[in-house]
């Protein structure tokens, strides 16, 4: 989890990643930063985030970033 908050940090380093809970729904991590994080997510944690994936439950915490991430890498 480190990793995936030393990538997050790289897009803003304003944000409390660790503690924030609304990331899309508060427009925290709008459109851009989304598609720039699922394209460092693949490349560092060597997963495919399929469009079907890319919605606010999967994004809206560093929690639920992580879950997917280590669901996707079981796949």
């Amino acid at each position: 989890m480190e990793e995936l908050l030393e990538i997050l940090e790289d897009i803003d380093d304003t944000v409390d990643w660790k503690n924030e809970q609304g990331l899309i729904d508060r427009r925290i991590l709008d459109s851009f930063g989304v598609i720039s994080l699922v394209a460092e997510l693949g490349d560092t944690f060597d997963i495919e985030i399929e469009a079907s994936e890319i919605v606010p439950e999967n994004f809206n915490s560093v929690e639920a970033m992580w879950k997917m991430i280590t669901r996707l890498q079981e796949n």
